[in-house]
Parts: C-alpha cells; structure tokens; sequence
C-alpha cells in the first residue's frame, strides 16, 4: 500500500516538474507606441498538454486567456484589458490569437495610460496547467512625435514611368491603417502607412507629407519628389539620331559628286590628249609620207652638171645605199616626224 502511495506522488512530482517546464509565453520587444496609433503585441504560448492523475496522464484544455496591465499575475478580480470569459471588454483592446497557442493582442488609439507592462495568462481545466507568462511587455507611449517619410528610392529625381513607394513611419513603432496622406496641402485617399506611386508622370511631383488621422500634431516634415521629363529627353534622343545621319548621308554623297567629276575630267583629258595627237599624227602623215629615196647622186656630180667635166671624172664608182622607212601608224610628234626621215647618200670615189 505504501508503494503505491509513493507511487503516485512520484507521478504528480514528474508531471508538475514537467509542467512548469513546458509552460512559455513569447512576448514582442518592448515597443514605442504613438498616441492615436494602433500597435499589434505578437504573442505565443505553450500550454501544459496533460497532468497525471491518480498515475494516469490526463489531457488538459485552455479554457480562458487573460491580458492585464501592470500585474504580476493576472489572477482573480485583477483587472484586465481583455478577458475571454467578459462579455465587457474594452473595444480599443482587439484579441488576435485563441486559445491554442496563439496570444496576440492589438491595441487601437493608442492611449497615454496605455504605457504599462502587459501580461498573458491561460487557465485550463485543471489548475495545475494554470500560468502566467513573465516578464511580459513594455509599452511606451510617445505623445505628439512627428512622423516621416522614408522613400523605396531615395533621395533625388525619378523619371517617368518608374514606380516608388513612400512609408510613413516614426521613431515610435505603429500599425496604424488610419494615416492621413498630402501632396502640397491637398489630402490624399490613400489611408495606409505605404504610399506606393508608379508609373511616374509629372502630376506626382510634389511635396508630400504625411500623419496619423487621429493626431493632427503628428504631420511630418515636406518630402519632395520630382519627376523628370523623360519624353523630352528621348525627343532630344531620337532628334540627335536623323540628324547624325543626315551629316553622314551628306558626306557619303559629296565624296561621291566628287569622284564622279574627277572622274568626268580625267576622261575629259584623255580624250583631247587622243584627239590631239591624232590631229598631229595626221599631219605629219600628209608632210612626210613613206618613201624611198634612191639613185642620189653625189655632191660632185650634182656641181658638174652646172659645169661640164671631163670625160675621166664622169666615170666614178659610186655605190648607193637606199633606206626604206615605213610609217607605224601610231601618232607622233611633228619633231618625232621630222627626225624619222633620213636622206642618206654615200659614194664612193676610187
């Protein structure tokens, strides 16, 4: 009887030491909330699945979930921003998450009394699978901070047809779906934190700015956007292109008119070079025709027939020699000509 006794509170010692161990709340970093903003706490939890009871292991079941600001525990009549067993929960107090795993809570407009510590606590249907999740998380609450503006792009000019998105954001951190956007003073009808813009055109530059709906001290500084004219650049582009050709064409067809009359000269020359030296070909053909000249007689016969001689000179060996030249057809100069004739006599005296 005593071994069974030690039995099972050996059993209720492992499942209690068990249960403590697997029991765990995730709580968020400490978050910087904005007044008049919405801030998400993303929470999970890790319930104690079963106990034992008399040595069996009996299942246990989340049935109630709590959120309480500043308390250590959460237990009893503590007071609470969310319970799942109120039906008079405060509205501003929206609870994400079930009773599985899941403890997310969200908070809308942000309140200065919202800077606390919170705290999740589950409750099953056995008190021992009760806990409540340490050390919680720490709202502060920022009260009229300036928003800003960050760009996907940076800083400086866009061209059109490009896209680009603008968030609001602030040293805080928000989840806030109610922001209020403005180019150059005139509201917007976007209202989320994200201002995406694309494709460019010229309407969108502008000085934007922008806030949360519900706190009007929290517009931020001038973000300013220009777009550039893209259209005219590329008119200028597309202008410097026939252009560049046309100076090319222009060049090809000079250096072409200038071949062709060189051209047109050079054969221009040619053929009154040919031209004259046909003309005087012709000529020297007309004073100078082929011949043969023979039967010459010597100088000292040509003296005695303007004075008789004696009959002892007039007998002479003279021997002749004829020279035929023969005209080649090809046109040469007068002088050339000139030259071609020879007279040649020789005689012979004994």
């Amino acid at each position: 009887m005593m071994a069974v006794w030690d039995k099972k509170v050996l059993w209720g010692f492992v499942f209690l030491l068990a249960g403590a161990v697997g029991q765990s709340v995730n709580y968020p970093a400490p978050v910087c909330a904005v007044t008049g903003s919405t801030v998400t706490l993303v929470c999970t939890f890790t319930p104690l699945r079963s106990v034992g009871q008399d040595g069996r292991v009996v299942s246990t079941e989340i049935i109630r979930v709590v959120w309480c600001r500043n308390h250590q525990i959460c237990q009893g009549s503590t007071p609470s921003v969310f319970d799942s067993s109120s039906g008079n929960n405060n509205p501003r107090y929206k609870y994400l998450g079930d009773k599985k795993g899941n403890c997310t809570l969200q908070i809308t407009d942000v309140q200065k009394k919202d800077e606390a510590t919170f705290r999740f606590r589950m409750e099953a249907d056995d008190i021992r699978a009760h806990f409540t999740g340490q050390p919680g998380v720490n709202v502060t609450v920022s009260d009229g901070t300036r928003m800003q503006i960050k760009s996907s792009r940076g800083d400086g000019e866009l061209r059109r047809g490009e896209n680009i998105t603008l968030y609001c954001t602030a040293l805080c951190t928000f989840h806030q779906l109610e922001v209020t956007w403005f180019r150059d003073g005139h509201a917007l009808s976007e209202s989320g934190p994200a201002l995406q813009l694309g494709p460019l055109t010229a309407g969108n530059s502008g000085n934007y700015t922008c806030g949360l709906k519900t706190n009007v001290s929290s517009l931020s500084l001038p973000y300013s956007l220009q777009v550039e004219e893209k259209e005219k650049e590329e008119e200028d582009e597309d202008g410097k292109l026939p252009q560049t050709a046309g100076v090319v064409i222009g060049v090809l067809l000079a250096l072409l008119a200038l071949i062709v009359v060189l051209c047109f000269i050079r054969r221009r020359r040619a053929a009154a070079a040919d031209k004259h030296q046909r003309a005087v070909g012709g000529e020297v053909e007309q004073k100078h025709p082929d011949a043969i000249y023979s039967n010459v007689l010597p100088p000292a016969e040509q003296e005695g027939r303007r004075r008789p001689q004696e009959p002892s000179q007039a007998v002479e060996d003279v021997s002749y020699v004829s020279v035929h030249f023969k005209h080649n057809n090809q046109a040469r100069p007068a002088v050339e000509a000139e030259d071609a004739v020879i007279y040649s006599s020789v005689a012979s005296r004994g």
